[in-house]
């Protein structure tokens, strides 16, 4: 039989595992709360004002349309993601797959990466503004404002595909070498395919900092109006679209039409990434299981 004390202390033990998973369960209410209240909240705001005046092929103070937002919008995003991803997951791979264990060098990279990820935006906005748009003379634009949050970003790329890659089991990369591949070949065929979740899971945090970024933008995307047609042509993104609407009273609802459709964008974007990644770990799997087979 048990001592009294033993009884007393799993009697204890089960009261703190049950106030534990009461507040887990409770925090995670909360945060699934909060979140469906600041969408309703957006929705219900939001959707009255959603006319198709708001998606004219140009800006004028009477329908200040979104459209030429949301094309820059997607320029943006698809700009900077090709000049941060392959330097982000190529920086990866070597820190990764590349580098020796406990380098020097390596923890420099880290320790800079990590810094430069808690670095205020209106900071990278100061930095584009000195040198992209005033020292390299390219002016308010697309490219500018690019190249901005292509810096913003790359530390997270670079830091989630490090992860990924190293989550991958040491096994994968043993049974290549063992049928005589090359680490090149182990690298690209095997480990970043394994990887491929985890980086497309850091590729949508980057659109979501990209689509919500204001600050850096204001100094080197500049706040023009009209449809970005080039490179160095100026605009604005749908976050500093809405954050100029909420500015002015008059245009509060479509400010909140502004921040519909900007969540519908969001959400498109995430669950197609999301789609993605699932396909490419279901090919994966199948060509694991056919080589076994």
């Amino acid at each position: 039989m048990r001592s009294g004390s033993e009884v007393r202390a799993m009697i204890a033990r089960k009261m703190k595992d049950m106030l534990l998973r009461c507040l887990t369960w409770l925090f995670a209410g909360l945060t699934f709360a909060v979140l469906v209240f600041i969408v309703m909240h957006i929705l219900i705001n939001g959707i009255p004002h959603i006319r198709p005046s708001l998606f004219a092929l140009e800006y004028t103070p009477e329908n200040v349309s979104l459209l030429p937002a949301l094309a820059t919008t997607v320029m943006t995003v698809a700009l900077s993601l090709l000049i941060a991803a392959p330097l982000g997951i190529f920086a990866a791979i070597y820190l990764a797959e590349y580098a020796r264990r406990g380098n020097r060098f390596v923890r420099l990279v880290r320790s800079m990466a990590e810094t430069l990820s808690g670095i205020p935006s209106i900071i990278y906005g100061l930095f584009g503004s000195l040198f992209f748009v005033a020292w390299l003379g390219w002016g308010y634009s697309l490219l500018a404002g690019s190249c901005t949050l292509s810096i913003m970003i790359l530390p997270l790329i670079m830091r989630t595909t490090e992860e990924s890659l190293k989550s991958v089991p040491d096994t994968y990369r043993e049974g290549s070498f063992g049928l005589g591949a090359g680490r090149l070949r182990t690298v690209f065929k095997i480990v970043l395919p394994a990887a491929a979740p985890g980086i497309l899971a850091g590729v949508i945090l980057a659109i979501g900092r990209i689509v919500g970024e204001t600050a850096a933008l204001v100094f080197t995307l500049g706040n023009a109006t009209i449809m970005t047609t080039g490179l160095f042509s100026s605009g604005r993104t749908l976050s500093l679209h809405m954050y100029t609407l909420a500015g002015n009273a008059m245009y509060t609802g479509q400010a909140y039409a502004t921040a519909v459709v900007l969540l519908v964008v969001v959400a498109g974007i995430n669950a197609a990434t999301a789609a993605i990644a699932k396909r490419v770990s279901t090919r994966h799997s199948q060509k694991g299981r056919n080589k076994n087979d």
